[in-house]
């Protein structure tokens, strides 16, 4: 072969090279969340508002309870962050070694409702009603974060409607649900008389099937949100970015518009809140770190 053809095929190979590396290094990064069940409208717009500055990424959501995530996170199922509805099955993560404890940070609160059919059949009026008259009651299934909240809270109801309250409200249970959502989608459906759901989990698309009571404050249950990357994560610094974008005044604007209690601005304790710090049996001593989440009045 001539010298000078082999010098051009030479040039051509080195052309082709680099374009093949130029173009690798253009591929979309893919970042793969799990999320609870609960956050789930409001991830996918925070996802779509995260992509806007990140053309480059793609993002993959995983949503179910948390304690299924938590379990295949466990098993070893390949994720970059893990977004929990309580503090328990992050802290399985933490405590398995796929999360460092210290990575682990706060980004929302949610608190509970009780939900009945629109046309509410049971005539209920009240959180009193389930464990007074016989009705059909959907929760979710028992080790699911909603479901611990519910059970916490039921106990709370115990003085004031008898310590046998709680007992008498669960021999209404009629279904137990994998997650929050299918409760829900339980109520709206008018396939039982009430059900225990977070309250953002009365979205657009159901608040014309559904009548929303809400339970006071003295009894109802802050259900804390933690977030972490994972620590095998192939993304550290893109991972970061997303989580930053979560608990910043943008984020946690859209967290707002889909009902969450986000975090107050200027807090150091929110900042560095430890996952063990958040209890079922004890409330929030720092009522500071978090904007007013209101009960309200029942909503039809």
């Amino acid at each position: 072969m001539p010298m000078g053809r082999c010098l051009r095929t030479v040039c051509v190979i080195v052309v082709l090279s680099l374009s093949i590396i130029s173009s690798q290094g253009q591929q979309k990064r893919t970042l793969t969340i799990f999320a609870a069940t609960s956050l789930t409208d409001a991830f996918e717009e925070l996802a779509a508002a995260f992509l806007e500055n990140h053309p480059e990424t793609d993002i993959v959501l995983n949503f179910a309870s948390s304690s299924k995530l938590a379990a295949q996170l466990m098993a070893g199922a390949p994720a970059d962050i893990f977004a929990s509805a309580n503090s328990s099955q992050m802290d399985l993560v933490v405590a398995d070694g796929r999360i460092s404890k210290g990575a682990v940070q706060s980004f929302a609160r949610n608190r509970l409702a009780l939900i009945a059919p629109a046309d509410n059949p049971a005539e209920i009026t009240g959180i009193q009603d389930l464990g007074s008259k016989a009705l059909l009651l959907v929760l979710a299934v028992t080790g699911t974060p909603i479901r611990d909240y519910t059970n916490a809270m039921f106990d709370s109801h115990n003085d004031e409607y008898g310590e046998d309250f709680a007992r008498r409200a669960l021999e209404n249970l009629v279904s137990e649900e994998s997650n929050v959502r299918q409760v829900v989608t339980r109520i709206a459906l008018g396939e039982a008389d009430a059900g225990i759901v977070y309250q953002t989990d009365v979205t657009d698309e159901v608040r014309d099937d559904v009548i929303r009571f809400p339970i006071a404050d003295r009894h109802n249950q802050i259900a804390a949100y933690p977030v972490a990357a994972l620590d095998d994560t192939a993304l550290p610094e893109l991972s970061e970015a997303f989580i930053v974008f979560l608990r910043s005044d943008a984020g946690q604007s859209i967290l707002g518009a889909f009902g969450f209690c986000s975090l107050q601005k200027g807090t150091d304790e929110a900042a560095a809140e430890p996952t063990t710090e958040t209890s079922l049996d004890k409330p929030i001593k720092d009522e500071t770190e978090v904007a007013p989440c209101e009960a309200g009045e029942a909503e039809g």
